[in-house]
């Protein structure tokens, strides 16, 4: 029997389960990509944007300049490299530090430490150009650029939109609701208002009140029916952002390519890299799906599990079994995950909180109680299963434990076929 191992913490389960139940394990694909240093990859990005002139080019000398960065939970897109490239372009296109402002997409995120500032941005950078956070509920701070066809009221922080160009950076990955996090992503929620972030994000769920979660709105779907990326990226285009600059890493966090220009022309290529990489094609669903989040520090809390939910509902069959490996060891990393999760005997009362209080966190909670009412959903991991009494969420310890009790809630059946997810939270199931 070939052995199958599934990280989780610090630590490896082997699945314990006949060849012939194995219906396929995934892993990302290879792909070609020029050898260069992070630096390297920035340069040459900005030496050839898609879909655009060059930013020396588009910035002209003296104008104002606002440089849309990461919050400091981006820190892995490695912002310290690309941030002073921009703005070293800048400042050879005739732009002085005096005349650039470094605005941090916090979304409805906290704010910043000044350590933080310096780790996104580089202690050179610091030092020199103002790091300002964005706050989504300073309303006095804000600018309406317009309404989207869905009806969204877009506010932007005035910073930006007081500035002569916008600049985008940022780092693309899947995103279970926007399709792919970066490009667009910088404006809406990066540097929104907070009723525009709400407004937005309770796209997220079918219209009507007990319809639930829109299954449209998942990673890797850029098309027309994701209405949240569709109104994501026009609320973006109101802002007439001037150039993005986004790069894509590896599984150790290395940047692998960057792309510039055009902020959907470029994004969209971004995009394209991380589904050739992490896209994995698959025959079709199985009833069961065993997922691990891919160890510390991915499974450090419930909240950073949702990943590795979104790619395993992609594959299991309608009614199946699905089991999470994801050690939790913070606990819940939400409050309003846990208040989702926690506080509420129905979907029903779940549903109206939701959309009475729509968070990204509050989401979070409601997609795994709702999952848990459609599929048998096991968790293995260290919290307390007195935590998930109110959902239909079943806990265990261990892979094997888990894999007896998807036996009981099965009738018995262990020869359930199976698809294995050990990169769960990178890597995407595509159906042929």
């Amino acid at each position: 029997m070939a052995k199958h191992l599934m990280k989780y913490g610090e630590q490896e389960f082997s699945v314990n389960l006949d060849e012939d139940c194995i219906a396929c394990e995934l892993e990302s694909n290879t792909v070609s990509l020029p050898q260069r240093t992070a630096r390297e990859h920035v340069d040459y990005a900005l030496d050839h944007p898609i879909g655009s002139p060059r930013l020396e080019e588009i910035v002209k000398p003296g104008q104002t300049v606002c440089i849309v960065a990461p919050d400091a939970t981006r820190l892995w897109q490695s912002p310290h490299v690309y941030i002073p490239a921009v703005v070293e372009r800048l400042n050879a296109c005739g732009v002085p530090d005096a005349h650039i402002r470094i605005l941090t997409a916090t979304g409805s995120h906290r704010s910043m430490t000044r350590e933080e500032h310096m780790a996104i941005v580089s202690e050179d950078i610091y030092k020199r150009i103002p790091v300002v956070d964005h706050v989504c509920t300073d309303s006095k701070n804000m600018v309406k650029a317009g309404v989207t066809s869905h009806g969204t009221e877009v506010w932007f922080n005035r910073l930006a939109m007081e500035s002569d160009h916008i600049v985008l950076t940022g780092g693309v990955v899947y995103h279970f609701l926007a399709g792919y996090g970066g490009g667009p992503k910088y404006m809406l929620p990066g540097i929104a208002s907070y009723e525009t972030i709400q407004r937005h994000h309770n796209l997220a769920l079918n219209k009507g009140f007990g319809s639930g979660s829109n299954p449209a709105v998942r990673s890797a779907n850029l098309t027309r029916d994701n209405v949240f990326h569709t109104d994501l990226e026009e609320a973006a285009l109101l802002g007439r952002p001037s150039f993005l600059l986004n790069v894509v890493v590896d599984e150790q966090y290395n940047i692998i390519k960057a792309v510039a220009g055009d902020m959907v022309k470029a994004h969209r290529e971004a995009c394209a890299l991380v589904d050739a990489i992490d896209g994995v094609p698959v025959a079709g669903r199985t009833p069961l799906v065993i997922a691990s989040a891919g160890g510390a520090p991915k499974d450090i809390n419930f909240y950073q599990t949702i990943k590795t939910l979104a790619n395993a509902l992609a594959v299991v069959e309608e009614g199946g079994t699905i089991i999470l490996l994801s050690a939790c060891t913070e606990g819940f990393g939400s409050k309003d995950t846990e208040h989702q999760i926690r506080d509420f005997a129905s979907m029903e009362a779940r549903e109206k909180d939701l959309r009475a209080h729509f968070s990204i966190g509050s989401y979070v909670g409601f997609l795994f109680a709702e999952s848990a009412e459609k599929y048998h959903l096991i968790l293995v991991c260290a919290m307390p299963e007195e935590a998930f009494a109110k959902t239909g969420i079943h806990v265990t310890r261990t892979l094997d434990e888990a894999l007896a009790l998807a036996r009981r809630l099965n009738n018995g059946n262990g020869r359930l076929r199976a698809t294995l997810l050990p990169h769960g939270a990178n890597t995407l199931p595509k159906l042929a």
